[in-house]
């Protein structure tokens, strides 16, 4: 079987340092981007946060913050690729596109539709206030226009199964041209669940010759649907972004731990690790 490529989520969006083990600084990140790396990462998929004292559990889009991450993680990883995040809600998308523009990625998050962010809570009261993650024709090709400028593969993000199918009509369109790679995202509260029996229905939407991984979200119920996904034929991710929960329920520590055991999940599926150069020739990137 073919070799999988195996990513690593960083630190997500939002989650508190205060509170889990995510890093912030540009030191904190490379030195849990070279763990991962280590044990077998050769994709890095990375959000910027805010630098400033208490606020690290915040976004940062200026191009500064990312131009020291980046930095930060290709010297400590050589030949590593990197991933940027660029998800935000409303049309304005300058900040992802400056930060893009500034650190020219290997690869960038493409949202590839719309999702109503949902979850309520065990008393039926909402987690957090609902909210719409936005992401219309416009917006995306606004993100795809600067993707292709600066040499950046998109990372196609579905949530649920329209999103999917929406992929391929981008390219018969022509609003993208190349090389289709799908990341599915399940384990969202409102959007495709966390179900390995979802994946044949899944893979047979994608188009002809595309690559595809699982952004596995949850806690000790992910790993069977990772198994799944290398036997499957698909590439892998997990990290702090993603879980904080190792497959034996205990919690993690270190990104470099989650990457540890989804790399035993994928040798027991018979796949063998690729390289960060046998990546970029997996996944089309430069």
């Amino acid at each position: 079987m073919s070799k999988t490529v195996v990513t690593c989520a960083l630190t997500g969006v939002l989650t508190d340092p205060a509170q889990h083990h995510v890093p912030v600084t540009p030191e904190q990140m490379a030195r849990e981007a070279r763990a991962a790396f280590d044990a077998g990462a050769s994709v890095l998929h990375v959000h910027f946060r805010q630098q400033k004292p208490g606020m690290g559990h915040l976004p940062s889009w200026e191009p500064a913050v990312a131009s020291e991450v980046a930095q930060a993680i290709r010297e400590a990883c050589p030949g590593v690729i990197f991933n940027q995040s660029t998800g935000v809600v409303g049309p304005d998308i300058s900040g992802p596109l400056a930060c893009m523009r500034a650190i020219r990625p290997e690869i960038a998050a493409c949202n590839a539709g719309s999702l109503n962010y949902l979850k309520v809570k065990s008393d039926g009261s909402w987690a957090w206030r609902p909210m719409l993650f936005d992401n219309p024709v416009e917006k995306v090709k606004g993100f795809l226009d600067v993707m292709a400028e600066t040499g950046a593969l998109p990372e196609f993000e579905c949530f649920d199964t329209g999103i999917v199918r929406t992929v391929e009509m981008y390219a018969r369109t022509g609003l993208y041209k190349g090389h289709l790679d799908y990341n599915f995202v399940m384990g969202v509260e409102s959007g495709m669940p966390a179900d390995p029996e979802l994946l044949p229905i899944l893979t047979r939407l994608t188009a002809p010759g595309a690559t595809w991984q699982v952004t596995a979200i949850g806690r000790a119920n992910i790993w069977p649907l990772h198994r799944r996904t290398a036997e499957l034929g698909g590439n892998l991710r997990t990290g702090l972004e993603d879980t904080f929960y190792l497959p034996d329920g205990s919690k993690a520590t270190s990104n470099g731990q989650l990457i540890d055991a989804i790399v035993r999940i994928a040798r027991d599926a018979g796949r063998e690790i690729a390289s960060p150069a046998e990546a970029r020739g997996i996944l089309h990137v430069q």
